[in-house]
């Protein structure tokens, strides 16, 4: 069905019943998707809403619904949700009545699946109009489908639908625009090669909610309070917060593509934060200037490093995952879903004050807002009581654009009245004043100036206005969506092998998401470890929970491999600058096998800031082999780290397994000599740090299952290996124990069976020796890898 042959009668009568005027031009939008869940929500009511603003003005209009189903499938999908269209209060329910039935008889559907499809719509565009003897103005094309498909339709689009000559062609996009920046990048260029840029259209919904759309002109409005206040001097810090309450059932194919970050800080966040942290425009109405001046505030971010962020992942999102997906009950998943990031910029506003984007599924609230919290030079003596009495510069000063959802549950723009009475849009916004006692950010809601929308409106039918208008500032252009890819693509890369945080969700969420900003990064306040064994002793990946920060009752600390001895060797680092502080040197007592070298090499790396000339170096075990063979571990010690540093001859103490050219000879009373040495230069022969590693098998250092050692007095002894070569030289338990601090590194997916046993093995030292480590007076810490945690 194309155009009807009244459509030109019926329109004058319905919209010009009085003047007559003439049409101002036509405008055919054609959405695709028009069976979609988006346009059943938003899109055909947004529709309706702009026929109904603009056809008073004198514009004509034809809407054409397109999807890939069958005519007969695709046109009752489409039309079935448009007889709930609703018309806003001020207009009159029989004017309603008119207007709904103008809009479907303005409304087809047409299948679109190939080039021809889109020549036959097209040409029927044409013929239409040459029958009712209008010109068509503009064309407006929806593309309210996945993004795979914007480069193919796009091509039909150029080749075989454009308007004619003289009429301007506007092309919508929905979000997500690319996976990072290469991704980005390609799909710019495809949708470069057929269209101009002001013929793209990048919708972030976000700038079309009320509260969002409004900060530019609220800064603009108040420019002369607000000038000498935004600024580093006086802002303590921004938050953009996103809380949502709902899960990603039915949408994890997306969304284990993208995650949270991709997903809500690189769009909505970022659009928000450029918003607040760009420098105003003289003219606010020039959509050049203001997209200028926000791709100025991109080049003014510091870049994002990993610990600029926290992750998490609400508890059942894998279990959802593998339903949906298919997997198998050993999947696991590293998707985030939520994530708390630090951002700064480096220029003369802003340098030094933290934005903090915060957003996750799952959480104990929907809201969402921007708060920005203001320094206050007030120091105020008296209880907050006293506040009351006209003393108001005591409470906090800030403005929090409440975008929606929370206890107000309305979008809301709030000014603290120790600030300043805001300027506000006379007829857009209203002063709200009901529930005084509700408490917000910290104080109660007679604290601020309140203002809400008059009337509260949808983000869409404000963006389908400014796309008919050709206003683009509300909309992302291929400049700034580049600069926001290049900005958070480094950040998604590193963050891609850490493992999140997971949590319950919702309010039993506690404190567990709760973060800390530390200089330039940011960390959770509580830690946490995973459990990793369920009660049949099968690791299943939904057996995961969230637990204190332990592994056997002691601090754990888990990361990759390459992150995990980076962190164990700063720990060394601080233990012996804390050990050397208070005792003048530091005795370390290293572990051989091939965990620790990449430790070595590490510090071998790092090793200018090392206190070396007070440090002692001593093993905790050695083969019986000549120390220059291939097999010893003093020999792996000076290969890897001894001589890349400087450290005084006499403070390196190999053990003693070569003596009188014969080696681990009970004769040669070795291991006496060891523990004489140790006892006369190691303080009570207490160790400030033992580094110890884990077999398959449970045992450590040279002490295997039922070996010698496990129990007794002694300090050192010859031990058995199962494995060549079997004689060793190794401290015991007894030693061990005496230590300041013990640090155990695990590494590697083959130590996973072993580390779920010792996890719940109790005291068995005779069987999993690494079970009897328990220094007297000391702590142990676990510095264990995600595949030897998780397998």
């Amino acid at each position: 069905m194309l155009f009807k042959e009244t459509l030109a009668v019926i329109f004058l009568w319905a919209v010009f019943p009085v003047d007559g005027r003439e049409s101002r031009g036509h405008i055919s939008v054609v959405l695709l998707g028009a069976t979609g869940d988006l346009a059943k929500k938003y899109l055909w009511q947004s529709l309706f809403q702009l026929y109904v603003d603009e056809a008073t003005n004198g514009h004509t209009f034809t809407f054409y619904g397109a999807a890939q189903k069958e005519p007969e499938v695709g046109r009752k999908q489409m039309f079935d949700p448009l007889r709930n269209l609703a018309c806003s209060p001020e207009v009159p329910p029989n004017r309603c009545a008119v207007l709904k039935d103008q809009f479907l008889k303005l409304t087809e559907y047409h299948q679109l699946k190939g080039e021809d499809d889109y020549a036959r719509l097209n040409q029927g565009i044409q013929t239409s109009l040459a029958q009712e003897e209008l010109v068509e103005t503009g064309r407006i094309f929806y593309l309210s489908v996945p993004p795979f498909a914007y480069a193919e339709i796009a091509r039909h689009i150029n080749s075989s639908c454009r308007p004619p000559s003289g009429a301007w062609l506007r092309v919508v996009l929905e979000k997500p625009f690319g996976h990072n920046l290469l991704s980005a990048q390609q799909l710019a260029e495809e949708l470069a090669a057929v269209f101009r840029e002001e013929e793209i259209y990048r919708v972030d919904h976000y700038l079309g909610k009320q509260v969002v759309a409004h900060i530019l002109p609220f800064r603009n409005q108040n420019r002369e309070k607000l000038d000498p206040l935004w600024n580093r001097h006086h802002v303590e810090r921004v938050e953009i917060v996103l809380k949502e309450t709902v899960d990603v059932k039915n949408r994890t194919e997306f969304y284990e593509q993208y995650g949270v970050l991709r997903d809500m800080h690189q769009n909505h966040l970022t659009e928000i934060l450029m918003c607040l942290a760009m420098e105003l425009p003289a003219n606010l109405t020039n959509s050049e200037e203001v997209l200028r001046s926000k791709l100025g505030a991109f080049s003014s971010l510091r870049s994002l490093e990993k610990n600029s962020a926290v992750i998490g992942q609400y508890a059942a999102y894998s279990t959802h995952v593998r339903e949906e997906l298919q997997k198998g009950q050993d999947y696991f998943t590293k998707t985030p879903t939520f994530a708390g990031v630090l951002v700064h910029l480096d220029n003369l506003r802003w340098e030094g004050v933290p934005f903090v984007l915060t957003s996750g599924k799952v959480l104990d609230e929907r809201a969402s807002y921007v708060r920005i919290l203001f320094r206050n030079q007030a120091h105020c003596v008296q209880t907050e009581s006293a506040w009351e009495a006209g003393r108001s510069y005591c409470k906090p000063k800030q403005i929090v654009f409440s975008i929606g959802g929370g206890e107000l549950n309305s979008p809301a723009i709030l000014v603290s009245r120790n600030l300043f009475r805001p300027a506000m849009p006379r007829g857009a916004w209203k002063e709200f004043s009901d529930r005084p006692q509700l408490r917000l950010w910290g104080q109660s809601l007679s604290d601020y100036h309140v203002y809400v929308p008059a009337t509260q409106r949808d983000a869409y039918p404000f963006l389908l206005s400014a796309i008919f208008h050709g206003r683009k500032e509300s909309f992302i252009t291929t400049e700034n969506l580049l600069a926001s890819w290049a900005f958070w693509s480094p950040l998604l890369d590193q963050l891609s092998r850490e493992l999140p945080r997971l949590y319950p969700g919702g309010p039993e969420n506690g404190a567990l998401l709760d973060f800390e900003m530390i200089g330039k990064e940011v960390a959770f306040l509580t830690r946490e470890t995973l459990e990793v064994i369920d009660a049949e002793n099968k690791h299943t990946a939904n057996q995961f929970q969230t637990l204190l920060s332990s592994f056997r009752e002691s601090r754990l600390v888990t990361a990759w491999p390459d992150d995990l001895v980076g962190r164990l060797a700063s720990d060394i680092e601080t233990t012996a600058l804390d050990a050397i502080r208070r005792r003048g040197e530091f005795h370390l007592a290293l572990s051989g096998g091939s965990s620790p070298l990449a430790l070595f090499r590490q510090l071998s790396r790092h090793h200018y800031g090392f206190p070396w000339k007070q440090t002692h170096l001593w093993m905790v075990d050695e083969r019986c082999v000549p120390l220059a063979d291939p097999e010893s571990n003093f020999g792996h010690l000076h290969h890897h780290l001894l001589r890349h540093i400087r450290i005084p001859y006499f403070n390196i103490h190999p053990m003693p397994v070569h003596l009188n050219r014969r080696l681990c000879v009970e004769g040669d009373r070795g291991p006496e000599l060891y523990t004489n040495e140790i006892g006369a230069l190691v303080a009570n022969s207490s160790f400030d740090l033992i580094l110890l590693g884990m077999g398959t098998d449970g045992h450590t250092a040279s002490l295997f299952p039922y070996s010698a050692g496990l129990e007794g007095d002694q300090d050192v002894i010859f031990a058995e290996s199962p494995a060549k070569p079997h004689q060793r030289m190794t401290v015991t338990l007894s030693l061990i124990n005496k230590a300041r601090q013990v640090s155990i590194l695990v590494m590697g997916k083959s130590k996973h069976e072993t580390v779920s046993i010792v996890s719940r093995s109790g005291n068995d030292a005779e069987k999993w020796p690494i079970s009897g480590v328990k220094p007297q007076k000391g702590q142990i810490s676990w510095y264990i890898d995600y595949e030897a945690l998780m397998g």
